[in-house]
């Protein structure tokens, strides 16, 4: 949801500052945990563009040890500058309790979120119509690949942009534009961050040979 509020003569935070965020950076996450109070604690950034975490569809977050305990959620991430770098999102536990590993949507996503929200009252995400397997070394042995990346197009949905371009079940997935996708898991992100209309070339394999795809991006359905 997006709230406005009609307020006047408020301090408005930055996005991002001067570069981008960093493993190390100092960060501070403000919330309000476990009920007690507004709350600061400090920490540094563990890792960027975290994912395969099981948290949503679509995963890119920056992991922190600044505390993050229940209330922290919506909460901002900010550097020692005071520049908005991230919103407090989750925690990965074994209990449920503050265990040092917290996660923080990206303030630059949480601005594309707000962005599509203001113009078409939902986020809008490209599309693609596959469903994508990811590689493993006994795949990637029966497709006659040297490396295990990528991911295997298991099923391709009709009048799809995967489908009017030419994807096939069985193609494998190895890079977009270019780029050399680690795995199925990260090309879907990388397609849901373009926007629709957008061209793309995807580089496949099938039938063990190279072969350019050119799509055309689709917009993701709603979800029901």
């Amino acid at each position: 949801a997006l709230l406005h509020i009609a307020l006047e003569a408020l301090p408005e935070v930055e996005l991002n500052g001067n570069g981008p965020v960093q493993v190390g950076d100092v960060v501070l996450a403000i919330g309000n945990p476990l009920g007690v109070g507004q709350t600061v604690s400090m920490g540094i950034v563990s890792a960027t563009g975290r994912s395969h975490l099981g948290i949503a569809t679509f995963e890119n977050f920056i992991q922190t040890d600044a505390a993050i305990n229940r209330g922290n959620s919506g909460g901002a991430l900010i550097d020692t500058r005071g520049h908005l770098i991230g919103i407090n999102t989750a925690i990965l536990s074994a209990d449920g309790s503050w265990q040092g590993i917290g996660f923080a949507t990206p303030a630059s996503i949480a601005k594309e979120v707000m962005n599509d929200l203001i113009e078409h009252g939902r986020v809008i995400r490209g599309y693609l119509g596959v469903t994508v397997q990811d590689m493993t070394p006994s795949l990637a042995d029966t497709f006659g690949m040297e490396e295990v990346r990528g991911g295997v197009v298991t099923e391709v949905v009709v009048d799809s942009p995967a489908h009017k371009g030419g994807l096939q079940p069985g193609d494998v997935l190895v890079g977009i534009d270019g780029d050399v996708m680690a795995d199925g898991y990260e090309a879907m992100n990388r397609i849901a961050g373009m926007k629709p209309d957008d061209n793309v070339t995807l580089e496949v394999i099938r039938n063990r040979q190279p072969l350019s795809v050119d799509v055309v991006i689709g917009t993701r359905p709603p979800a029901d």
